[in-house]
This record gives C-alpha cells, sequence and structure tokens, in this order.
C-alpha cells in the first residue's frame, strides 16, 4: 500500500507541475478573431446590377417629368408672391405649354379659413394671377391658361391650426 501512496504523490505532483506553471499565450491583441465555430463558408450577398448611366438630355428629361409632377403651389399668410421654391416647377410647367400650344390648364386659387369669404375669394384670385403672369412671362399663351379662385371653401386640409392653414394657402395646376 505504502508503494501505491508513492506512486500517487508522484503522479499528483508530476501534474501539480505540469499544470500549476504559468504558459505563455501568444499575444493576439492586433489580429482580428476568427468565427471557427462553423466550417462552411457564408455566400455573399448579391448585387444589385448597376444603374444604367443616363445621357446629359435623358437626365433633363426626367428632372423636368418630376417637375412637372409637382402640381401645388404654397403661398405665405396673406401673400400673393411666389415663393423662390416653386420658381423652378412653374418655369417648367411653362415651357410644358409652351411647347404644345394645345394643353390647357386652369390654376385654382385657395385660401386658409381666416379672413371673410369675399376677402379670402379675392386673395385666392390674386394668387392664381400671380401664377398666370409668372407663365406668359415665359412663353405660355394667354387663351392656356384660365383662372379661378375657391377662397376658402376647398380646404387641402380641414384641422384648424397653422399646419393645416400652410397646405390652404395654394394654387392648384389643373391639365383639362
Amino acid at each position: 500500500m505504502t508503494m501505491m501512496r508513492a506512486i500517487a504523490l508522484i503522479i499528483l505532483a508530476i501534474t501539480m507541475v505540469a499544470c500549476g506553471g504559468r504558459q505563455a499565450t501568444p499575444d493576439t491583441s492586433d489580429q482580428t478573431p476568427v468565427d471557427t465555430s462553423r466550417s462552411e463558408t457564408r455566400p455573399t450577398r448579391p448585387t444589385a446590377p448597376a444603374a444604367p448611366t443616363l445621357s446629359a438630355a435623358e437626365q433633363r428629361e426626367l428632372a423636368l417629368r418630376q417637375l412637372l409632377g409637382q402640381r401645388t403651389l404654397y403661398f405665405d399668410y396673406d401673400r400673393t408672391e411666389i415663393r423662390s421654391e416653386f420658381a423652378e416647377i412653374i418655369e417648367a410647367h411653362a415651357r410644358n405649354l409652351a411647347s404644345d400650344p394645345s394643353q390647357r390648364i386652369l390654376l385654382e386659387g385657395h385660401c386658409d379659413e381666416r379672413g371673410s369669404r369675399e376677402y379670402n375669394i379675392g386673395l385666392g384670385e390674386r394668387r392664381a394671377h400671380t401664377v398666370r403672369r409668372a407663365m406668359l412671362l415665359q412663353g405660355v399663351s394667354a387663351d392656356q391658361i384660365s383662372t379661378i379662385s375657391y377662397g376658402e371653401e376647398r380646404p387641402a386640409l380641414k384641422a384648424h391650426n397653422e399646419s393645416a392653414w400652410a397646405r390652404n394657402r395654394r394654387v392648384e395646376i389643373v391639365y383639362r
């Protein structure tokens, strides 16, 4: 039995010597960790086909179509001046009308609910005439443009706050 104890103590001592010391570990701080839990490779995402390159003429045509799609011009409170952000839209519609004399539009003037009915009808009319004059200056024939004022009668939004009022102060371009 003492022999068994001696062998057990020797094995224990060898194990302690082998496991008890510090082992040098390699420095991996500058390496990117690698996920080795999967052995298969991940598929790459398919790339979208490259968008076709448009010529300068095609780019102008696309920009013109986008501008022609915008048919509402907004105004500041109690004002008839065209805001600078809408000048390009008016110019695009004017070029479109001037290039095709058979086209006709109706400019509908609108106001918010503040002010008397009579005042708002007049203000909507002045707004529509301001847009009309801008288009006439760009070569549109007078017989291509009609105007009407709805005043406050046809609000875009029926709420009673500044956000709704801002959307109601407008001229709409309606092709006929």
